[in-house]
């Protein structure tokens, strides 16, 4: 649609002085609307021309009045230059507060981040894992050095952010963080939140992300088999601290929790469940759903070792459970100590409870799902397409064997 637009200058004639002179306003309309204010000029009504909208004479008060009005005019015709060329909306009280200064400063990108990461770390443990602030401070600083990188400044206005920002910020992600395909698409993500924001209150006009379509890609995730988890729970480890990283992360593997879950255990989470055994019933941190798990014999027994720790003892806590950093680090050692030639992680535990434990000895899908805590099925699915493509590995193999032909 095509936007109409003038400005004129008329005296207020309601409200003449004494002196017989009114003040003078500046009238925008755009599109009909009108924004007006007052130049703080008075004029005699007598001496003004409306057709003109100007003084008549030629004396040098006059002459000054009507050279200050057509610098008002000029700069009005500015700023609705500039609105139009940049595509922003364009209305007669928004060029009114420009030329006024009256309007709010630019609303920029890192400054909205930071804002929501303040609230969410203020939300932390009622309605958030500490690990979602975590995800939303790294995707913030990846953003900021993607703005220094290519823009060479430190912030930009939120409206600069359009789809060529975001194809540029994946592939910085990717070529100069190196990131996985699926990281990437993960900080973008979590980016996309603090556009939508925006998007929300009206501090962008359009959805930069209305064309950006983020495909997770399917990644095989490794676990062990039971031949690795009998290696790992028979080899004897001299050293009590890597002895006890090793049990706690096979305490994972017999009970599908993640690490952050099993550092909050508690003896209130151990109860008897409808069957008379007992089962550990916690939320879990990142979903906060409710995962219900009966403790099978291995995982009752590393509970019963470290009954006595003093971590235990002197805490509220089930198992002494060291940092995820420290977990890690360690478990890269007992892998080799072990024989087990796969890159060990301690979320690994949770895939190969999904998989070796349940799911390979004929426990439903349902059931496997409810344990994990998934809030839908077809993500515990992905575990048994895992299954699916071992078995056709084995038939494979098998195939080999029986080739009676060759």
């Amino acid at each position: 649609m095509k936007t109409t637009f003038s400005v004129l200058f008329y005296p207020r004639g309601n409200d003449v002085d004494n002196e017989g002179e009114a003040p003078v306003y500046a009238r925008i309309t755009v599109n009909g609307k009108r924004g007006e204010f007052s130049i703080k000029r008075k004029v005699p009504l007598a001496k003004w021309n409306a057709s003109a909208g100007k003084m008549k004479g030629t004396t040098q008060k006059v002459r000054e009045l009507n050279a200050y009005m057509d610098k008002i005019r000029y700069r009005i015709y500015q700023i609705y230059e500039s609105l139009l060329n940049s595509n922003d909306p364009i209305s007669a009280d928004l060029i009114k507060n420009i030329f006024l200064g009256k309007t709010d400063k630019e609303k920029m990108l890192l400054k909205i981040f930071q804002d929501h990461n303040d609230k969410i770390a203020q939300l932390v443990g009622k309605e958030y894992a500490p690990g979602t602030i975590e995800r939303y401070c790294t995707a913030k600083k990846h953003v900021e050095a993607y703005i220094k990188k290519e823009y060479k400044v430190a912030d930009i206005p939120i409206k600069k952010v359009d789809h060529a920002f975001i194809d540029g910020f994946e592939y910085y992600l990717k070529t100069e963080r190196d990131c996985a395909h699926n990281t990437a698409v993960k900080y973008i993500t979590n980016f996309k939140k603090i556009v939508r924001i925006a998007f929300a209150n009206d501090w962008i006009q359009k959805d930069p992300f209305l064309h950006w379509k983020g495909r997770l890609k399917i990644v095989d995730r490794e676990f062990l088999t039971e031949s690795e988890i009998q290696q790992m729970w028979e080899k004897e480890i001299s050293n009590a601290r890597l002895d006890q990283v090793k049990d706690i992360f096979l305490f994972s593997c017999f009970t599908g929790l993640a690490y952050s879950d099993v550092k909050k255990l508690s003896n209130d989470n151990v109860v008897l469940g409808i069957d008379g055994e007992k089962w550990i019933k916690i939320k879990r941190s990142k979903t906060d759903t409710r995962s219900n798990i009966p403790i099978l014999p291995s995982a009752q027994a590393i509970i019963d070792k470290y009954a006595e720790h003093p971590a235990v003892l002197n805490g509220d806590r089930l198992l002494p459970v060291l940092s995820n950093q420290k977990m890690n680090a360690y478990l890269k050692e007992i892998a080799d100590l072990c024989g087990i030639n796969k890159n060990l992680t301690y979320h690994l535990a949770r895939h190969t409870f999904a998989t070796t434990v349940t799911l390979t000895n004929g426990v439903s899908i349902e059931s496997v799902s409810k344990m994990l805590g998934h809030k839908s099925l077809k993500t515990t699915q992905h575990y048994a397409k895992i299954l699916d493509r071992k078995v056709s590995d084995d038939m494979k193999m098998l195939r080999k064997r029986l080739n009676f032909n060759s």
